[in-house]
């Protein structure tokens, strides 16, 4: 436990009444509420975690998803098929009496909010705005707007993007929040930029407009991009802009350059209109500025709530030795200091964990003691699932020679994506072709919070191999990270600057091609990884300590909020501070 007299990082030189309203399209915000669908969405629930923790003065909006993301059902050929999550926002949220009104597609649409109050470990409170069109006056159509998550075609997606923006700011305003920075993570919520310009105007007509009003608006807001390619940024049609938004909105957004190849452009749109964008990662900043070389855009890598990703098992072995490690997450650098023994004795528990789960969804019993690889994740082709089969000879040898070999794979693909569920069945075709009682390749179904938690914690090793340089980020490697677990991935996303060979996990070398890399896969697992684990458990547990302290010391949500409060949301306090302290030290 820690000291009740124990405050917070201290945020006193923020506006009083001035709050940080975060806008996201998905959140995972409670394993109950189906309200996100993978990295993005849970990224979204750390961060406002770390913010409740932290006492940082923050509210968020995003859409209710009544229906949920889908179920992710799998037949024995590896066939998905999807079903609707329903949910009831009464059981963990209060319903705001504020309505607000939107005009979308000529019709007006009514919306209200349910809130979920987000209560940190100190007692503070970030609320979590949900906003809703399954209202009375509403058509069946409007009254659908917030159920799926990344359901529908374009069209339903740009009104669902009206919804989250523009009523955000104009829930925001119906309940007098004081709002002094827009931070919109990624473009879906870049209309709420739209929304606070005609703020700026007062309700006058847009054409209105001047260069001082937008730079009022620009002052306002901050924007996080997690996409490192084109095809990956919502676009919308000029036509589909005229008839949704409206004429005079989409003459605005062409005037202000928000437009590109003829497409409205929402990534383009966000940084228009922001004072401050970054990227994910340091790799993933250099494709961003590539994109788009006319913007300034920094970067802030991507953490893990370190509380919620942390297994039980390592989380009493850490209040045992770190306590200090909940409150501030730089004393994982301690972890280099954890026994031996009750490293891999925890370890041990979570592994058991999560063989138990993986026998009750599949009636397979796992050997505990073999060397266990997970490989979880939305499924994407430059994901590439399958490169691990590359050379089944190869793997099979490996396993023989590892005296054992497990393989947990696990996600889902978009009801839409074709090319990912054919993935799915690929690894489950090729899976069934090399298994054996030395080798054993297990598909788990409906990949989610629970699930996740499970695997980053129990398996031995975590494997990730995108395609280069797609990979904006990544985030279950880090939890993985929370629990001593190494990685071995292609170099790309967050791995660039967390990798340290041998000591945090391994490199999967560049090549050329596909085989090349496969090639790496496999001489890294012969001759690193199955000899550490089979021949020197002392030593292996040494690796995990040095993955806990160098990893989780900095890939953490705690570090990564306060970098967006000293770098996105407040640097002007920074500079205040510098520039006190300096003439201090002068006199």
């Amino acid at each position: 436990m820690q000291p009740t007299s124990f405050k917070p990082y201290s945020y006193e030189s923020f506006p009083s009444s001035g709050l940080v309203a975060y806008f996201s399209m998905e959140i995972a915000i409670h394993p109950g509420m189906p309200t996100y669908s993978g990295g993005l969405g849970v990224l979204a629930g750390d961060t406002l975690r770390s913010a409740a923790d932290l006492g940082v003065p923050m509210v968020a909006f995003t859409l209710l998803h009544r229906k949920g993301y889908f179920q992710q059902h799998l037949d024995a050929a590896g066939v998905q098929t999807e079903q609707i999550q329903p949910w009831n926002p009464a059981d963990f949220c209060t319903e705001e009496p504020a309505r607000i009104t939107l005009l979308i597609e000529d019709r007006v649409v009514t919306v209200r909010a349910w809130r979920y109050d987000l209560e940190g470990r100190f007692g503070h409170v970030v609320p979590i705005y949900l906003l809703d069109t399954d209202l009375d006056g509403n058509s069946g159509w409007d009254r659908g707007l917030t159920d799926h998550l990344y359901g529908g075609d374009t069209n339903y997606r740009l009104q669902q993007e009206i919804v989250l923006g523009m009523g955000g700011v104009r829930i925001a305003n119906a309940l007098d929040l004081k709002v002094n920075v827009y931070h919109m993570n990624e473009g879906h919520a870049a209309l709420l930029t739209l929304a606070l310009l005609e703020g700026q105007l007062g309700g006058g007509p847009l054409r209105m407009v001047t260069e001082a009003d937008v730079e009022q608006v620009r002052k306002r807001c901050v924007f996080t991009t997690h996409t490192p390619v084109p095809a990956g940024h919502d676009r919308f049609s000029t036509e589909q802009a005229m008839r949704i938004l409206g004429a005079d909105r989409t003459a605005r957004l062409q005037q202000q350059g928000c437009f590109r190849d003829g497409l409205l452009n929402m990534t383009l749109l966000a940084l228009r209109f922001s004072r401050y964008a970054n990227a994910v990662a340091m790799q993933h900043g250099k494709v961003s500025r590539e994109m788009f070389p006319e913007f300034a855009i920094d970067t802030i890598t991507n953490g893990v709530h370190a509380p919620t990703w942390v297994s039980e098992p390592m989380q009493q072995l850490l209040d045992d030795h770190i306590p200090a490690w909940r409150r501030d997450n730089l004393y994982f650098r301690n972890a280099i200091d954890l026994p031996v023994g009750k490293v891999l004795e925890a370890h041990a528990r979570a592994k058991e964990e999560l063989l138990a789960e993986v026998g009750s969804r599949t009636g397979l019993v796992l050997n505990p003691k073999v060397l266990t690889l997970g490989f979880a994740r939305r499924v994407a082709t430059y994901k590439r699932a399958t490169l691990m089969f590359t050379d089944p000879r190869r793997l099979v040898e490996i396993a023989e020679t590892a005296g054992g070999l497990q393989i947990l794979y696990a996600g889902k693909a978009h009801p839409q994506d074709e090319p990912g569920k054919a993935l799915i069945q690929h690894v489950v075709e090729e899976a069934a072709k090399v298994s054996s009682e030395l080798l054993r390749i297990v598909y788990l179904e409906d990949y989610a919070w629970g699930l996740g938690a499970k695997l980053t914690a129990g398996v031995d090793v975590w494997v990730n191999t995108p395609k280069r340089p797609y990979e904006a980020s990544g985030t279950s490697g880090m939890k993985a990270a929370m629990n001593g677990v190494p990685s071995l991935s292609i170099l790309d996303g967050w791995w660039i600057e967390g990798c340290v060979e041998g000591v945090t996990g391994w490199a999967i070398e560049d090549g050329v091609t596909d085989e090349e890399e496969a090639q790496s896969l496999y001489r890294k697992l012969e001759t690193a990884v199955v000899p550490l684990y089979r021949e020197s458990p002392e030593k292996w547990a040494h690796l995990m300590r040095t993955t806990l302290a160098f990893n989780a010391s900095y890939f953490n949500t705690n570090r990564m909020v306060k970098q967006y409060n000293r770098n996105a949301y407040y640097p002007e306090r920074l500079v205040e501070k510098v520039k006190v302290e300096e003439e201090a030290y002068a006199v």
